[in-house]
């Protein structure tokens, strides 16, 4: 078995996958079940009627990006990306926040259900397309997409613990609390988020999914929405897409 560089103390069980199962057989048989009915496409359809009774559904949301309703899926799946009109890289949440504001209505909270909801639904728009980010298409992307990569790479913490540790090529495979160790590109992590998580019995999104990395790790969780949070997503997504995964939301994981 390959030496972990990890601190011993942050490992509560670690073995190849060969020598430990990552699920019990029941949480297994959970898996297969929800596979065919996942729990999250009810918040992708509550999502659905959020954004048509409070922003103007589908129609409003190509108007605000200014693009065609069928253009939108293609659109979507280019995302985060550059919005002039907004002045940042951002994702799919903060737009749904301009939209509320442009309408003179509250914001609604990145970190709340309802905003799940939306996200999730708004992404799922683009569910069979490939990823269509281009990280040279302006220097604001491009600024964006290296943060990302750095913040991934960079080692921070009293462990000095990055993304990295956990899913740099030679640790790949690997057991870690129970769970195989990801290539984040090759499972399409970017694509199959916001995604129903078993363990916790909600939906969740791809930037809060890092939340919880973070805090796993002990290392000072960065906010949703940040500059650092959305360069991770741009650089994820463009794993998934070197992969030519497809967007398929809502996702189910362990």
């Amino acid at each position: 078995m390959k030496k972990l560089l990890l601190p011993l103390a942050l490992m509560v069980t670690v073995a190849s996958a060969g020598e430990q199962f990552a699920m019990s057989d029941a949480d297994r048989a959970m898996y297969k079940e929800m596979l065919e009915n996942n729990p999250a496409d009810i918040y992708v359809e509550e999502g659905g009627e959020i954004l048509d009774e409070q922003l103007g559904g589908e129609e409003a949301l190509a108007k605000f990006l200014g693009v065609t309703e069928k253009e939108l899926p293609k659109y979507i799946a280019g995302f985060p990306r550059y919005i002039k009109k907004l002045g940042n890289v951002v994702g799919i949440d903060q737009v749904l926040q301009a939209m509320e504001v442009e309408q003179g209505k509250k914001k609604t909270k990145l970190k709340s259900g309802k905003m799940f909801s939306m996200l999730a639904y708004v992404k799922s728009l683009a569910n069979d397309e490939k990823f269509t980010i281009d990280i040279k298409a302006d220097e604001h992307i491009k600024a964006s997409y290296e943060l990302g990569k750095k913040t991934f790479m960079t080692a921070r913490g009293g462990r000095g613990l990055s993304c990295n540790s956990c899913h740099s090529s030679d640790i790949v495979g690997q057991v870690l609390r129970t769970q195989p160790l990801p290539d984040l590109g090759k499972v399409g992590a970017g694509a199959t988020w916001p995604a129903y998580r078993m363990t916790k019995s909600s939906l969740r999104t791809l930037q809060r999914r890092f939340q919880g990395c973070m805090k796993n790790a002990l290392l000072k969780v960065i906010p949703i929405g940040s500059k650092e949070m959305v360069g991770l997503e741009v650089y994820i997504s463009t794993l998934a897409q070197k992969e030519k995964k497809e967007i398929a939301i809502p996702g189910l994981k362990r």
